[in-house]
């Protein structure tokens, strides 16, 4: 299900979070592509979307299920995802989302 929502109840595990790599994480380090990218508001972490082959961004909350929130790491996109209510948002008042180089 993909609708615009108010933020979901998981919003106060977000953080204040530095992305950690300018592209996939997983994929730079495996020679891999991707095709769009997300990045963890929990820790920084950046994955690859479930468009690319290797779905790190989810395959990271399903390792760490307490990370449940993403935004896209794309220019120009402002959109959260939450993994477990599977919900998109807009948080009013965020900073604008980071975006790979």
């Amino acid at each position: 299900m993909v609708s615009f929502n108010d933020p979901c109840d998981h919003l106060a595990l977000s953080s204040d979070v530095t992305p950690t790599s300018d592209g996939c994480e997983e994929c730079l380090r495996t020679g891999d592509r991707w095709v769009h990218l997300r990045v963890c508001m929990h820790c920084g972490h950046v994955g690859c979307c479930d468009s690319s082959p290797n779905r790190h961004a989810t395959a990271h909350w399903k390792t760490h299920p307490y990370h449940p929130l993403v935004r896209s790491y794309e220019p120009g996109e402002d959109w959260w995802w939450c993994y477990a209510d599977r919900i998109v948002f807009y948080v009013d008042g965020a900073p604008p989302a980071p975006s790979h180089p």
